[in-house]
């Protein structure tokens, strides 16, 4: 045929590739579109971190926990003490700390869903001397022709650097949470708190308005003139409000008495059943974002939350609930990722025998173990998530 050179011809003798049947139609989907506020990653931490208390403390009580929970490091038959591994995550750059370089990959995880260590090393074939966290505003993923990712650039100040991940190592490290919609980002907390914050954030703009003008609703001046008209020449309505926003409006006047002329007459005004809802507007919303990360309201001090009976029950829920799930994640990523250089098989996990607010659920679970007299010594090791010797059995 005359337009045959217009087809796309089959290449002869392909050899077979392993590869996912889906990877070539994953959806490239962005973040979803804006409701109320901006829903990007930079509003998102300027009204739900920066200017929101209850999100603000939120993300640093979880940043704060999971980065002091201790670690520990193993393979099938050994704990480690001393490891190049566990060297640079207690000491990851000249700049940070362990604590500081996991609350900031923590908290970078809890404000966009997406969380990026950059492993420095000084050639391609030596195993990494630094790790950095990379901000997720500033970082997007590149994906390939398959649909996974073949590299990532970071951008700053007009500037882009590009990671090339095609190899059989990444230099980044990409933990992200689970998102329905997107195949390459994760989903934030503060996405699915977003309403919520912004009805807090109104809430508090509101009662900032009504404490600038006396913090209540005072009341109406009501002009009775005495030829029987009821209403007051311009230039009189305007020298009454100035004379009442100057002398009368704001904290430090508020209770101050008014003086007013003949003609003028004061009624006062409370709060109506919808306005003495408000306060329980706010709480409402302030618990909506705590449950969002996952954080008892208690622990923020939000007042009702009668869930738990006592504050205890409530740390002990949140780590074994929100820390510790997030923290093993995390943990178990740096490991695998890790690991990856040196071409071990090694597992980074918290010590969950260190965490004082899970002591006696451990206590408890010891003691069944070791009750179980039908296991043997290696059966009760592992159920304990210990390594199958111990050791000073491999020492020897």
């Amino acid at each position: 045929m005359v337009f045959d050179f217009l087809r796309r011809r089959a290449k002869a003798n392909v050899p077979e590739s392993k590869a996912s049947a889906t990877g070539r139609v994953l959806a490239y989907a962005g973040s979803a579109r804006v409701a109320w506020s901006p829903r990007d990653t930079i509003s998102l931490t300027r009204t739900g971190f920066s200017g929101n208390p209850v999100g603000f403390r939120s993300v640093k009580l979880i940043a704060e926990a999971a980065a002091a929970l201790p670690l520990v490091l193993q393979d099938c038959d050994r704990r480690y003490e001393q490891h190049p591994l566990l060297a640079l995550v207690r000491q990851p750059n000249p700049a940070q700390g362990r604590a500081e370089l996991m609350e900031a990959l923590f908290a970078q995880m809890l404000l966009s869903g997406n969380a990026y260590v950059e492993a420095v090393r000084i050639d391609a074939q030596a195993a990494p001397v630094e790790l950095h966290v990379l901000r997720s505003d500033r970082m997007s993923v590149i994906p390939g022709s398959d649909g996974w990712p073949v590299g990532y650039e970071y951008s700053v100040g007009g500037r882009k650097v590009r990671f090339d991940a095609s190899g059989a190592v990444s230099p980044i490290c990409h933990v992200k949470s689970f998102h329905p919609q997107d195949d390459h980002y994760g989903l934030s907390p503060l996405q699915a708190a977003a309403m919520a914050l912004d009805v807090h954030n109104s809430a508090s703009r509101w009662s900032k308005s009504l404490l600038d003008n006396a913090a209540r609703p005072s009341g109406a001046l009501v002009f009775r003139g005495g030829d029987g008209h009821s209403s007051m020449a311009d230039d009189q309505f305007q020298r009454l409000s100035d004379e009442i926003s100057a002398n009368y409006q704001g904290a430090r006047n508020a209770g101050r008495p008014m003086v007013l002329e003949g003609g003028l007459d004061w009624k006062p005004m409370g709060f109506s059943p919808s306005d003495m809802e408000f306060h329980k507007t706010k709480e409402a919303a302030a618990r909506e974002i705590a449950l969002a990360f996952g954080v008892p309201p208690m622990l923020l001090g939000i007042q009702g939350d009668a869930t738990y009976a006592n504050y205890q029950e409530a740390n002990r829920a949140f780590y074994r609930l929100t820390v510790l799930p997030l923290a093993t994640r995390v943990a178990s990523a740096l490991s695998d990722w890790l690991g990856r250089f040196s071409g071990e098989v090694l597992e980074l996990k918290p010590d969950l025998d260190q965490v004082p607010a899970l002591a006696a659920e451990r206590d408890a679970q010891w003691a069944r173990v070791a009750r179980a007299d039908f296991l043997s010594n290696g059966e009760k090791r592992a159920l304990l998530g210990l390594p199958t010797v111990a050791a000073a059995d491999a020492d020897a």
